[in-house]
């Protein structure tokens, strides 16, 4: 048995592991494990979706081979393991990037396609489902189901956004993009309230790809932030920066993020990002995954681990639902360190359990302080749910069942799809079993 933490390190039970060597020899593999498992991954879910709690874990991370690519059409065909890294750093020099991409490239296929995961272009590119071209997938039985949008295509929507509760993913082929180089033309802006948020995300989407906004969320509905936006750039002159990545070194005993150093490090962040020269060309990298560079980030965060909280509520209440959730949180003097706020395109993601739908999404991070952070997500699930919103399944560690029932209305859909094989902590919480 081996201890096994989320992201979010909220809690550290012993798992028994069972690595899944290769694609082609899982099957085999399977038919020698026990039941219920859970497929576990580069364990980037922040909350308890990959989870089984004294159960069993399928660690997917050696079925990580590309199978095959083609240079003309940019399909790619590789095992569920592979991580989005590893297709980066071997195709953009090809001239090939996935079209898209999540706040880290440290997940993998797999992981990809479970929880659709999404990037700062859904505007544009929709989801990761939107460029999954076919899935084969494993079920503990033995079947083996291979689907696309129009072969199976119940199983692929199922399978797509379904927190790996379909059966375990083996393969997938996924249409990139072609890119002209590893640069990305950016530039941040500095707001000053809600309503330079709105307008500058309605101006910039006809002709910015990538948009999003980091918020200072200790100021309640006056919040101010910086909203930066991007393209893809056209440049070969700058040599690519040597990416020196750095291991956070220790557990502290208390949280790094609370009442002193938030307010410090919210005013440092707006005043030092308001200054830099505009535009700028900078490498894929640190413009999609800045936290990336960091190893082991989530440790600042202290023994008790942190929540995740990413909401998304329909448009034409965004704007009066994201005010409430930023007063709530100035109310209950707790902050967030990580706040992200971007909105959604105007189109429906096709898996059943997928997250991004139209609206405005909030990311939060809070510090695992007991009662009293459960009090305020309680209260943010009020006002999402109010609002008709919905909670991301990747990021949740204790979403309560009734938010889960009407913001995924179409999970009685799904139980049909479910692999009796496979069961997770998030699973048993939400549908049961």
């Amino acid at each position: 048995m081996t201890k096994i933490q989320a992201w979010g390190r909220l809690s550290n039970t012993e798992h028994q592991v069972i690595p899944l060597i290769t694609a082609s020899q899982t099957p085999k593999q399977l038919q020698h494990s026990t039941h219920p498992g859970i497929t576990h991954g580069m364990g980037r879910s922040y909350g308890d979706a990959a989870l089984n709690g004294n159960g069993i874990l399928w660690l997917t991370t050696a079925m990580n081979h590309l199978v095959s690519f083609d240079l003309n059409t940019g399909i790619l065909h590789c095992e569920a393991g592979t991580t989005l890294q590893d297709i980066h750093r071997t195709l953009i020099p090809q001239g090939w990037m996935l079209p898209v991409t999540p706040g880290t490239q440290m997940i993998t296929v797999g992981g990809a396609i479970a929880n659709d995961v999404h990037g700062k272009n859904h505007h544009a590119f929709g989801s990761f489902g939107d460029h999954v071209l076919y899935i084969k997938l494993l079920r503990t039985d033995g079947e083996i189901i291979e689907c696309s949008k129009t072969e199976r295509a119940d199983w692929f929507y199922a399978t797509l956004g379904g927190i790996g509760l379909t059966g375990i993913i083996l393969e997938a082929k996924i249409q990139l993009r072609s890119v002209q180089g590893p640069w990305i033309l950016s530039e941040t802006i500095p707001y000053h309230n809600l309503d330079e948020f709105f307008a500058l995300s309605d101006s910039s989407e006809a002709d910015w790809e990538h948009t999003v906004s980091w918020i200072d969320c200790m100021n309640g509905a006056n919040a101010k932030g910086l909203f930066a936006r991007g393209n893809l750039a056209n440049e070969h002159t700058q040599a690519e920066p040597k990416i020196k990545d750095k291991t956070f070194p220790i557990t502290p005993p208390i949280s790094l993020v609370n009442k002193l150093s938030l307010p410090i490090f919210n005013f440092a962040y707006f005043h030092g990002n308001s200054l830099k020269k505009q535009p700028q060309t900078v490498h894929y990298e640190p413009f999609f995954y800045p936290l990336d560079a960091m190893h082991e980030w989530n440790k600042m965060y202290g023994p008790k681990g942190f929540y995740q909280y990413q909401s998304v509520v329909p448009k034409e209440v965004g704007k009066e639902a994201t005010q409430e959730m930023l007063n709530a949180i100035k109310k209950s003097g707790e902050g967030s360190f990580l706040a992200v706020l971007k909105t959604f395109g105007d189109r429906e993601s096709g898996g059943l359990l997928s997250f991004p739908k139209p609206g405005v999404t909030l990311a939060l991070d809070f510090p695992n302080r007991g009662e009293k952070t459960l009090k305020l997500l309680n209260e943010l699930d009020r006002i999402v749910q109010q609002a008709q919103g919905r909670l991301y399944l990747a990021k949740d560690a204790r979403m309560p069942r009734s938010l889960f029932e009407t913001g995924y209305p179409r999970f009685n859909e799904f139980l049909k799809y479910r692999d009796p094989g496979i069961s997770s902590e998030m699973s048993r919480r939400l549908l049961g079993v």
